[in-house]
């Protein structure tokens, strides 16, 4: 029959300050489950300390120990976790799991506006309300008025898939209005249809200065080997102990969404993992040992192959965001990048910590701009965040680029 459906995902919450929280996964596997939901676990704003991944290639055991908010709403970390795995049928009564896969239903997409008075950090406020209530940014577009108001149109889509319902508006629109205490404002939200979601597309034009250094696939000089940054990650790919598989040991540093980011990078080449530990060591130190094999059940014997997997997990380990601050005429605008996996998923809470990081630094967001390019052969989403340098609220450059950098990392 299968397993049963309250025993897919277990989540042993913590007895004591100091303690993970162990969630554990039993399910049919798929190649890119483990990134699936590495997502869904960084989404809820939690780190994952250790994990043990063993899989036969049908059947997959996952234990995660994690830490982070203490408001975590388990039960719908559960529901979600559940969602990822293989779906879920019902027979004789009894709720199983089947490994067919039935492709993903498109969500609604919709457009939240409002217009209120601006002030400082207002565009975070929101994006962790939205945050909160499982409403994905999609495309933002955010603009102040030269009488001080901020007319904002996001394009968002609901984890709950309820924002269809009078409710769940309601809802949502009671609890912006609360956190933004603007008597003034005014909040509407409506379903959009393809036509008004494509026109919504960021500008296709990023000049090509831009382009070239932040987009670049390849490190740069300053993260070549040979220096202390880039000779903190050691990747080793060796066949020599394992009859049927590739073993890829990883050491390098701690970073917010880290086995996020290896999980992806496997998923986008396809590759599955049938056994894997990971754990944090001592001064922010991660290791990893993870025994792969390619989609056609093999290991990775082409040194081609090796050198291509190698150089992109250090790339993304290194830089798995692109950040810099440039000039746009006499104004400043910063920029931040990340790449999209091949299923078209994106990277959560980035507007978030960027935002926030601007909120803590002081510099105010005069415009906002979110939207996807095709740059190269990778799908990016990048983010334009025309700031607000007025008297006396100008922040040195470089430390703007160091603080929203390390907020992404999670480094603060």
């Amino acid at each position: 029959m299968g397993i049963l459906h309250d025993d897919v995902v277990i989540i042993r919450e913590a007895e004591k300050e100091g303690e993970s929280t162990v969630i554990t996964v039993n399910c049919p596997d798929k190649t890119g489950l483990g990134c699936d939901l590495c997502r869904i676990i960084l989404f809820f704003g939690l780190s994952i300390v250790r994990g043990d991944v063993s899989t036969d290639g049908k059947w997959c055991y996952i234990v995660f120990w994690v830490a982070g908010k203490q408001r975590t709403s388990w039960s719908l970390l559960k529901k979600r976790l559940i969602e990822a795995c293989p779906s879920c049928s019902s027979a004789s009564g009894i709720s199983y799991y089947r490994s067919e896969l039935q492709p993903p239903k498109p969500s609604d997409v919709f457009l939240l506006k409002f217009c209120c008075h601006d002030r400082k950090g207002l565009l975070h406020d929101i994006t962790e309300v939205l945050s909160e209530l499982e409403l994905i940014i999609h495309k933002v577009k955010v603009s102040t008025t030269p009488d001080g108001r901020v007319v904002d149109l996001f394009f968002i889509t609901d984890t709950r898939e309820l924002l269809h319902t009078k409710k769940r508006r309601d809802d949502t629109i009671e609890q912006l209005s609360v956190v933004l205490g603007d008597p003034s404002i005014t909040i509407d939200i409506e379903l959009v249809g393809p036509e008004i979601t494509a026109s919504s597309q960021a500008s296709s034009f990023l000049p090509s200065a831009i382009t070239e250094d932040i987009f670049d696939l390849e490190l740069p000089a300053s993260l070549q080997s040979g220096t202390s940054t880039s000779d903190s990650v050691s990747i080793v790919l060796d066949n020599s102990l394992s009859p049927a598989h590739t073993l890829v040991q990883i050491i390098c540093p701690d970073h917010k969404g880290l086995l996020y980011d290896i999980m992806r990078t496997l998923k986008d080449y396809n590759i599955q993992i049938s056994y894997g530990r990971f754990s944090t060591k001592p001064r922010g130190k991660c290791e990893l040992d993870l025994f792969i094999v390619q989609a056609d059940g093999k290991k990775i014997v082409d040194p081609n192959k090796q050198k291509s997997l190698s150089s992109r997990l250090r790339t993304e380990l290194l830089r798995p965001f692109r950040v810099t601050v440039v000039s746009r005429g006499p104004d400043t605008e910063l920029l931040v990048a990340n790449p999209v996996e091949l299923s078209g998923k994106g990277r959560p809470l980035v507007f978030y910590d960027i935002t926030l990081a601007l909120k803590m630094l002081g510099p105010g967001i005069f415009s906002a701009e979110v939207g996807r390019h095709v740059i190269g052969d990778r799908e990016w989403e990048v983010y334009r965040i025309l700031l607000d340098e007025g008297e006396g609220s100008s922040v040195p450059r470089n430390k703007i680029e160091k603080g929203v950098w390390k907020m992404l990392m999670g480094w603060v």
